[in-house]
């Protein structure tokens, strides 16, 4: 069994990175690996963000089937296992890093996310874990000397799987300030945000939008100057850009000495190398900037690249979820699938370039910050929402990501057909896994009835409401007066 390193970059949107096409010289160490192995193209999380979607990839579940879709309330803990559990919970015992320790590798983990989120089932299946203490606001700096020195320590290992995880692309953006902005004198690749679209989200409601950059205000944070409180133009949505971008560059920086230690040993060509992600990140779809927070195209679409020794090279379209990798890693590794699982092995592509090619739809879910789910299918991103997080969104939402891929033209009202065929997928989607969840309710039902989705509770919603009515959104203030009529008479 090959060594395995797997390199967890938070908030990573895949179409910032060179090997998935972007113009700006972000990813020049990750690209190299890409071009020695798959890189595959159409990879979502299942549910999003950070805490769902880790617990989606370890647990190879749907949060509808783990419990696990919010950031906080019962929605945000992994259910017991009651009555039924044995001398041990296999929920445990048939997670992905628990899938190493069973091929008799030496397993370890570096990374904050465990505490962060209260998350320490995230931890089954380690020998030895690494906690710099940061809370995930540390920056990599601080996470690559004790990287380092574990490969040092066990170069002469021969067995051992290490899951390294920094967090320099996600809010608050903090690569350091001697790190400079290398995308300064740089335009933006993709420049799709246009004064008239720009004037648009400045008049939006919303945690997260232009004028609320840092959720429910413009407060800024004077120990993160990367991170804006609102942005006023188009010169400040360059530089926030520029920042995330940074934050890409920084961690690639930072992994490119992880990966030249592993050539200086001699082991580079010998070891498994995973690049991958939690979720992306806002960048202005939907009117929402510097964070991750819908169920959409944006937030879910992530990167995966699989560098396996004497495996195949060459890229994958095929739809897939984050939690497929728990079923191949198991047909990679020579272990039966378990009962539990909901994802669907790619092992042969990873291996020979051919095998499944992917699922037909990809359904997509954010509980924490809006009640919402996604249909990705074709074509199509076909977006259903129940609690709209005060962003005003409709209550559906249809565009053609082939054509529109940042999503500015809502095609619901020209082609109903569409949105005919997503809301069945989604429908036919929720009775199957109601049909096979341990659990009477569907967990999106709960975090709704505790009062919405953690980061836009129903009880922010009064002085919210404030201060847009004390600013030139009033209008839409009264729309969000009018929406949650319910919530504000209680």
């Amino acid at each position: 069994m090959p060594r395995i390193l797997y390199l967890d970059i938070d908030t990573l949107r895949p179409d910032h990175m060179g090997c998935y096409g972007y113009k700006r010289n972000t990813t020049p160490n990750l690209d190299k690996v890409a071009a020695e192995g798959m890189v595959f193209e159409n990879y979502y999380c299942s549910d999003a963000p950070c805490l769902p979607s880790r617990a989606a990839l370890v647990s190879g579940q749907f949060g509808i089937h783990s419990g696990i879709v919010g950031h906080g309330g019962t929605a945000a803990d992994r259910p017991l296992s009651g009555a039924g559990r044995g001398f041990q919970d296999l929920s445990e015992r048939d997670n992905l890093f628990y899938l190493f320790r069973k091929s008799n590798m030496y397993t370890a983990s570096i990374s904050t996310f465990p505490e962060r989120h209260s998350a320490w089932w995230f931890n089954a299946g380690f020998k030895e874990t690494h906690n710099v203490g940061g809370g995930g606001m540390e920056s990599g700096e601080e996470v690559l000397p004790v990287a380092l020195d574990w490969i040092n320590r066990n170069k002469d290992r021969e067995d051992w799987f290490l899951h390294l995880h920094i967090w320099d692309p996600h809010t608050p953006y903090r690569a350091p300030a001697d790190f400079g902005n290398p995308f300064g004198d740089e335009p933006l690749p993709n420049n799709w945000i246009t004064e008239e679209i720009f004037e648009k989200h400045l008049q939006k409601a919303g945690p997260h939008s232009p004028r609320d950059i840092s959720g429910h205000g413009d407060k800024e944070d004077p120990k993160y100057p990367r991170h804006p409180g609102s942005l006023k133009n188009l010169a400040e949505v360059k530089n926030f850009i520029d920042q995330y971008d940074c934050g890409i560059r920084y961690a690639d920086h930072l992994l490119g000495q992880v990966l030249d230690l592993l050539r200086e040993q001699g082991v580079y060509d010998d070891t498994a190398i995973i690049i991958s992600s939690d979720h992306g990140e806002n960048m202005g779809e939907l009117g929402l900037y510097a964070e991750h927070a819908t169920a959409d195209n944006g937030t879910c679409h992530i990167p995966m690249v699989i560098k396996w020794p004497g495996g195949a090279t060459g890229r994958d379209k095929g739809l897939r979820y984050n939690f497929d990798l728990v079923p191949t890693m198991a047909e990679l590794l020579g272990l039966p699938a378990a009962d539990a699982w909901d994802g669907k092995s790619y092992a042969e592509l990873v291996l020979k370039g051919k095998g499944n090619a992917g699922h037909e739809h990809l359904i997509l879910s954010q509980q924490c910050h809006v009640c919402q789910r996604s249909a990705r299918f074709g074509d199509w991103i076909y977006i259903r929402t129940i609690r709209d997080g005060f962003q005003l969104f409709d209550d559906e939402m249809l565009f053609n990501l082939k054509d529109d891929p940042y999503q500015i033209n809502d095609l619901k009202e020209e082609r109903p057909d569409i949105c005919a065929q997503g809301a069945k997928i989604l429908l036919d989607w929720h009775e199957e896994m109601m049909k096979t969840s341990d659990r009477e309710v569907d967990p999106m039902w709960t975090v709704y009835k505790e009062g919405g989705p953690f980061h836009a509770n129903n009880s922010q919603l009064e002085a919210y409401i404030k201060r847009l009515e004390n600013s030139e959104r009033a209008p839409a203030a009264q729309k969000l007066r009018e929406r949650y009529a319910d919530v504000l008479k209680d």
